[in-house]
């Protein structure tokens, strides 16, 4: 049995120019594992590229995500099998309430786990009152108010409220694996603490999850099992925990200097 999400020899290009250059990754449900890199490095891109966006061309290597080479599996039926992405600039969109848009995408993903595994089975949509029982046992996990779900998704949200809503997402429809694109960025410490508490909740053997930051902060909070760093598209080093405080105190020079020097 593999793991659950599996990265080989990623090579990934955006508008005509290399971004990713060959990086290797495993993780398994159960895990937390988090990168860290410079501006720059490629890891919005990483994370885009996992969830299928269309402006970043796979040029080499494989994702495998449940026994499945998903490279050319739309961003849908990624998120049907269970990939997740939390945006690093969520958008808003006028009209749509967040109730309407959760019990949607809520429904989308039943009909995946209900059915053959391709949407085209038996479709058990949400009751309403089993979404309503459920949305509000979320809200309160996260601290949110009630009449959060009538509001439109994300127009005239702040950042942590914007922030919240991802993880929101995520708790509604329990993924097997989850990326969080620099969730922490734009955050007050309160924001990012009720963020954190949010998805410590979740995490469990049932859930993956992958963090993208530039800073160690949010790793306080979110305690990750393994740390990859991300230097110019490449991987070039992980380990434990204590590589996120190293980088907290040192910064991402001396990685730099390591890894010129071993060309």
């Amino acid at each position: 049995m593999g793991a659950d999400l599996i990265i080989k020899d990623l090579h990934v290009n955006v508008e005509g120019q290399e971004i990713l250059k060959g990086v290797d990754l495993t993780i398994n449900k159960g895990e937390i594992h988090a990168i860290m890199g410079p501006n720059g490095s490629g890891k919005s891109t990483l994370a885009n590229t996992l969830m299928g966006h269309p402006a970043y061309e796979v040029t080499q290597g494989e994702i495998w995500f449940e026994g499945e080479n998903i490279v050319d599996m739309p961003p849908d039926e990624r998120a049907r099998k269970g990939l997740f992405l939390a945006f690093q600039y969520p958008s808003s969109i006028p009209g749509v309430s967040v109730a309407n848009f959760l019990r949607t995408a809520l429904n989308a993903r039943r009909s995946v786990q209900d059915g053959d595994g391709n949407g085209n089975g038996k479709r058990r949509g949400v009751s309403v009152r089993e979404f309503r029982q459920l949305l509000k046992d979320k809200m309160a996990m996260l601290k949110m108010d009630e009449g959060f779900a009538r509001r439109y998704l994300n127009e005239g949200f702040s950042g942590g409220e914007k922030k919240r809503m991802e993880i929101l997402q995520m708790a509604m429809l329990k993924p097997e694996i989850a990326i969080l694109d620099e969730t922490d960025s734009g955050l007050d410490i309160d924001a990012l603490r009720i963020v954190s508490e949010g998805v410590n909740q979740l995490t469990g053997p049932d859930l993956g999850v992958l963090v993208i930051t530039h800073y160690q902060r949010i790793l306080d909070y979110i305690k990750p099992d393994r740390v990859h760093i991300l230097v110019a598209g490449r991987i070039v080093m992980s380990g434990g925990p204590d590589l996120a405080l190293e980088l907290e105190q040192r910064g991402y020079d001396w990685i730099k200097e390591e890894v010129a020097s071993n060309k």
